[in-house]
């Protein structure tokens, strides 16, 4: 499995434009380039989604994400790879779609 980490300020979105980030900054551990490599348990918000069905407003509001069990982990959850399984949900829990990654870190490769 190959992949860019994701890390706090990485780029994604949700399939409707709005914009996907960790609900809080993640605690201090492993950083790239100074800022926080996230993981699996860190939970992700979205904000800006105008996504609406039959003309009501449903926007995305969370992200969960599955983490490929590559090995690598940090404070014993896996880290999050732009390549990572991500699905998008509304307020009501109902799946959006997947969450796009737009840009990452640096490239790596798990064995």
């Amino acid at each position: 499995m190959s992949g860019s980490l994701l890390e706090a300020g990485a780029v994604i979105g949700c399939p409707h434009g709005g914009r996907v980030a960790p609900a809080t900054p993640p605690p201090d551990g492993v950083r790239i380039g100074g800022v926080a490599v996230v993981t699996s348990d860190h939970p992700y918000l979205v904000t800006g989604c105008p996504h609406t069905v039959d003309g009501v407003s449903s926007p995305c509001t969370t992200v969960r994400w599955t983490a490929a069990d590559t090995g690598v982990t940090v404070d014993g959850a896996p880290v999050l790879l732009d390549t990572s399984a991500a699905q998008c949900f509304s307020a009501a829990l109902v799946p959006q779609g997947p969450a796009v990654v737009q840009a990452a870190q640096r490239k790596v490769s798990v064995r």
